[in-house]
C-alpha cells in the first residue's frame, strides 16, 4: 500500500493540476468570447457574469448526486466520467456560435463536474492516516499551481491561435486528465453491493453529524473569504498607484502570490497538523487570514500589497489541507465521497457568491473597507474555532453515521 498511495498522490496531483489549468486558461476569456465570437454587443458583463456564476450553481447542485455514486461504484469511474465529459464540453464549445447555446453548454459543464472532489476523496481514502495530512497538503497545491499557471498559458493559445482555439486547448488538456484516470489511478477494492442511498438520506445524515455541518460552513466561508476579492483586486491595484493600463498584469501578479505561497506552504502545513493537530493548523491559518487581511487596508504602494498577499498566501494554505484532513477523520470511508461532494457544493456556492457580494460592496463601501469585514470575519471564525478545540477528535457517532 506504501508504493500504492505515493503513486495515487502523484498521479492525481498531475491530474488535478491539468484539469485547473484547464479550467482557468478559458475562463478570462469568456467577456471575449461572447463579444467577438458569439455576437453579444450589449451587457456583455452581466452574460460574462451569468455564464460564469451558473456552471458554478448547477456543480453545487449535483455534487451531492455524484457524492453518492462515488461511494457506491468508487471514485475512479468518477473521475473517468468527469474527465471525459468535460473534455467534451470543452470540445463543443468549440463549435458554438449562439450565446444562448454557450450558457447551456456551461450548465452541462457544471453539471457534469467533479474531477476535483472525486480526486481528494480517493487520496484521502487510500492514504495511510498517519500520511493523509502530508498528501492533502500536496493535493491543495494542485490547483493552486493549475489556476496559477492556466491564465498565463491560455494567454499564449489565445495570442497565437484565437478565443475559440483556447477551449480547444482546454478540451485537450482535460482530456489528459481523463486517460490518466483511466490508465493509472488505482482504487483498493470497493465493495459495490451495498444499497445506494437517497440524496435526502445522505443530506439528513450530514445533518446529524454536527462536525461535519461545521466543516462545511468552514469551507464556504474561507472560500467566499478569497473569492470577495476578485473582482476588487485589479481595481485596488489602480489606487494603490498602479498604471490602468498594466492594472491587469499586476492584479494578476498579486493573485498569483497568494498561489505560490500555497505551493510552498501547503505540504509543510499538512505535515504540522499531522503533529500538532488540524484544528491548530486551522486556526493559524484564519488567523493569520484574517490579521493579513487587516493589515491590507494600511498598505500605500502596490508592492506592499502583493508582498503582504504573498504572507497572507503563507499562513492561509494551512486552511484547506486542514479542513480536507479533518473532514476525513470526522466521516466513515463509505461517506468519503458524499462528504468530500458536499463540501464541492458548499466551495461551489461561495465561488458564485462571492464576487458578486464584493462588487455590491464596492459600490456602497470604499475597497480598503471590504478587506476589514473579511479579516473580521476570519478572526472570529479562528476565535470560535479555537473555543471548539474538540472537532480535531472524531465524533463517537461518526463511524455509524457514514455507513449508508
Amino acid at each position: 500500500m506504501n508504493v500504492s498511495w505515493k503513486r495515487n498522490l502523484y498521479v492525481l496531483w498531475t491530474g488535478v493540476f491539468f484539469c485547473s489549468m484547464a479550467y482557468s486558461a478559458a475562463i478570462p476569456f469568456i467577456p471575449l468570447f461572447l463579444k467577438n465570437d458569439l455576437g453579444v454587443e450589449h451587457h456583455v458583463n452581466q452574460w460574462s457574469g451569468f455564464a460564469f456564476g451558473v456552471t458554478f450553481l448547477a456543480s453545487a447542485l449535483i455534487a451531492p448526486y455524484w457524492g453518492s455514486l462515488a461511494d457506491k461504484y468508487g471514485r475512479r469511474p468518477m473521475l473517468i466520467r468527469s474527465g471525459y465529459s468535460l473534455a467534451a464540453l470543452y470540445l463543443i464549445t468549440y463549435f458554438v456560435h449562439d450565446p444562448y447555446v454557450f450558457l447551456l453548454v456551461r450548465v452541462c459543464q457544471g453539471l457534469l463536474a467533479g474531477y476535483v472532489p472525486a480526486s481528494i476523496a480517493l487520496v484521502a481514502t487510500n492514504t495511510p492516516e498517519e500520511k493523509s495530512g502530508y498528501a492533502l497538503g500536496v493535493m491543495a497545491t494542485a490547483g493552486a499551481s493549475g489556476g496559477i499557471i492556466g491564465p498565463l498559458v491560455g494567454g499564449v493559445v489565445s495570442h497565437l491561435t484565437g478565443n475559440r482555439e483556447a477551449f480547444l486547448f482546454s478540451a485537450a488538456v482535460v482530456f489528459v486528465s481523463a486517460l490518466i484516470a483511466s490508465f493509472f489511478v488505482k482504487e483498493e477494492k470497493f465493495n459495490r453491493s451495498a444499497k445506494r442511498s437517497s440524496i435526502r438520506e445522505d443530506l439528513s445524515q450530514a445533518v446529524h453529524n454536527r462536525t461535519f455541518i461545521t466543516l462545511l460552513l468552514l469551507v464556504g466561508l474561507s472560500t467566499f473569504s478569497v473569492m470577495i476579492l476578485e473582482p476588487l483586486l485589479t481595481i485596488y491595484m489602480t489606487q494603490l498607484g498602479g498604471e490602468q493600463s498594466d492594472a491587469s498584469l499586476q492584479a494578476g501578479i498579486v493573485f498569483s502570490a497568494v498561489g505560490i505561497a500555497t505551493l510552498i506552504a501547503a505540504p509543510q502545513w499538512g505535515k504540522i497538523g499531522q503533529r500538532i493537530g488540524f484544528i491548530k493548523v486551522l486556526v493559524i491559518g484564519l488567523a493569520g487570514g484574517g490579521i493579513g487581511n487587516l493589515l491590507q487596508f494600511f498598505v500605500g504602494h502596490y508592492t506592499e500589497f502583493g508582498a503582504l498577499r504573498f504572507v497572507y498566501g503563507l499562513f492561509f494554505a494551512g486552511v484547506y489541507p486542514a479542513l480536507n484532513a479533518m473532514i476525513v477523520r470526522v466521516t466513515a470511508p463509505e461517506f468519503r465521497g458524499r462528504a468530500f461532494s458536499l463540501s464541492q457544493s458548499s466551495t461551489q456556492l461561495a465561488t458564485m457568491l462571492g464576487p458578486v457580494l464584493g462588487g455590491l460592496l464596492s459600490g456602497w463601501i470604499p475597497i480598503r473597507w471590504v478587506f476589514v469585514l473579511n479579516g473580521l470575519m476570519l478572526l472570529c471564525s479562528a476565535l470560535l474555532l479555537f473555543r471548539k478545540r474538540h472537532l480535531d477528535r472524531p465524533e463517537p457517532s461518526s463511524a455509524g453515521e457514514g455507513a449508508a
